[in-house]
């Protein structure tokens, strides 16, 4: 019997950080995830978006994003364009809104990888398609999306569990805390002095979906998942040595693993600096699922583009 597929038509809209989407949306798109994944490894063609093209605009050096957004955009029948600043006005000083207001006339879908959370909102303030925020300096949406999914395929629901975030106050961290607010669970954030998180900033709405701790190992303590990051993002390299110190007792190794859950996962959103921020012991034990995580980037884009381009998807028999 052949499936009936319903296009439910939305109205524009952006996914610029994590609460960009409520709850249900984000239930919806772990459904849509799990079945295009399962028909991705079943080796099953599957091309809604035959007709459609996503315009990847860098700003940033990247490895997962751009070939998750490009594959994942070709395994779903569209097209992908890479576009750098570097190569582009953009990098020459055109207006971000005169460049969104082209680049939204000749494409359906856009993500950008930049610095400024700002640029991107601009971005999407004048354009005619969708926005997806591939990374900036405030916000990791998709990342987190696929952090959440991996957890769920390996533990279920994460409502009511604790997440460690242990290290810097970054992009990461700060999409980890708005996740937390829309999916009722806890943070333990433990960073270095001068690092600290800034609620105002995330636009949190109160201290009961977070705790921090100045013992990264308090943090740490029966912990669901324990999770970190770089010491240095990108654009902050100029301070990587001072980073360095002020982070020394912020690795997260065999010792540390052992105060969260015996059954706690390990998550990286990679590149990994093993001996930095996690131990070779910690990045390549039973306990750590990166590898999976990262693979995850690859379905659970594909079904945010799937919705951000046609909506929610009714298949019945």
């Amino acid at each position: 019997m052949s499936l009936l597929v319903i296009y439910l038509v939305m109205q524009l809209k952006h996914f610029l950080q994590f609460n960009d989407f409520c709850r249900e949306e984000y239930e919806y798109l772990f459904e849509r995830t799990r079945w295009i994944k399962r028909e991705f490894k079943q080796y099953r063609q599957y091309w809604p978006l035959s007709d459609r093209t996503l315009a990847m605009i860098f700003d940033k050096n990247s490895t997962r994003t751009r070939l998750s957004f490009e594959a994942g955009m070709h395994q779903l029948g569209g097209a992908a364009i890479y576009l750098s600043t570097r190569d582009t006005q953009l990098g020459r000083g055109e207006p971000v809104e005169d460049a969104a207001r082209v680049i939204s006339r000749m494409v359906d879908l856009i993500m950008i990888r930049t610095y400024k959370h700002d640029i991107i909102k601009r971005f999407a303030e004048n354009s005619r398609v969708p926005i997806i925020n591939g990374l900036t300096d405030e916000y990791h949406p998709c990342q987190i999306m696929s952090d959440i999914f991996t957890y769920t395929e390996y533990r279920g629901s994460i409502e009511g569990k604790t997440v460690a975030w242990i290290g810097d106050s970054n992009n990461m961290c700060n999409t980890w805390l708005q996740a937390a607010e829309i999916f009722n669970f806890k943070v333990h954030v433990s960073t270095p002095p001068g690092y600290d998180i800034n609620p105002e900033r995330i636009g949190l709405s109160g201290t009961t979906y977070y705790e921090k701790f100045v013992n990264p190992h308090k943090a740490v303590i029966g912990a669901d998942l324990v999770t970190t990051d770089v010491w240095t993002s990108m654009g902050f390299e100029a301070e990587t040595e001072q980073r360095k110190n002020d982070f020394a007792e912020f690795c997260v190794d065999e010792e540390m693993m052992s105060l969260a859950k015996s059954n706690a996962l390990f998550m990286h959103c990679l590149p990994a600096h093993r001996g930095e921020e996690v131990s070779a012991e910690v990045l390549d034990g039973p306990q750590s699922v990166v590898w999976d995580e990262a693979e995850n980037r690859l379905h659970t884009q594909k079904a945010l583009m799937e919705y951000l381009l046609l909506g929610k998807i009714d298949t019945g028999s």
